[in-house]
């Protein structure tokens, strides 16, 4: 009887034991050291050089006022800061559309096709003069302004711009109901597109050292979250 009785108080002891490291935070697999899932994605962390990653090297801070803004604040729309002849807008557009045909054999795009628009998932017809594709500043130049972009001198505000990583040929409806929101705000319908374009927004903020608010910083890791291993553009 008493063996028994040692034999019964041993096993209830492990099983206390096993009970108690199951509970206790930071002893499960996967935990990070300080007992939460690493990189805030939902217990997947973020893979070294990822866009989830980058966005914890972003400034975060409120936004300030939109006082002062103005479009041409960025300079003349669509310089050819490049210097190839032709225009930024044209040049996306050779870039994102299929099938094009020129107004004049080289920079002035007369139509294409749109295939796969990011935004929408689907196809949209460019005619120059009534154009259903818009050329989109993927970080609002708005939002950039009330992120730090108001302190910039004109140049940098111009190449900003311009900038090849910050443009989109989109669907237009879609692109004007965006406006000027950001990742908290705002994401493309095209679920599919979600984790490409954030990190592109990352990638641009980055670059320019254009600040996030709180709440737009957690949107952007609710979505990279979801696709850990992103690159940036």
């Amino acid at each position: 009887m008493l063996t028994y009785r040692k034999t019964l108080t041993a096993t209830a002891l492990a099983v206390t034991a096993l009970v108690t490291a199951a509970c206790t935070p930071g002893t499960g697999a996967g935990s990070s050291p300080s007992g939460s899932p690493g990189g805030g994605s939902g217990g997947r962390p973020a893979a070294r050089g990822s866009a989830l990653a980058a966005v914890d090297t972003l400034t975060v801070k409120g936004r300030a006022p939109k006082t002062g803004y103005e479009r041409e604040k960025f300079g003349r729309a669509w310089a050819d800061v490049d210097g190839n002849g032709c225009g930024t807008r044209d040049d996306i557009l050779k870039r994102d559309l299929s099938g094009v045909r020129f107004t004049d054999g080289r920079c002035k795009v007369a139509s294409g096709t749109l295939t796969d628009d990011p935004y929408t998932g689907t196809t949209v017809a460019y005619v120059r003069g009534r154009s259903k594709v818009d050329i989109d500043h993927v970080v609002a130049l708005s939002d950039a302004w009330q992120k730090g972009a108001g302190k910039w001198d004109a140049d940098t505000r111009r190449r900003f711009a311009n900038d090849p990583l910050n443009l989109l040929a989109v669907d237009a409806s879609t692109n004007r109901r965006k406006s000027d929101g950001d990742a908290a705000t705002w994401l493309p319908p095209n679920k599919a597109y979600r984790c490409a374009y954030v990190a592109r927004q990352v990638a641009v903020k980055k670059k320019y050292g254009v600040w996030v608010t709180g709440g737009e910083r957690d949107a952007m890791k609710r979505v990279l979250g979801g696709c850990p291993q992103q690159k940036l553009p």
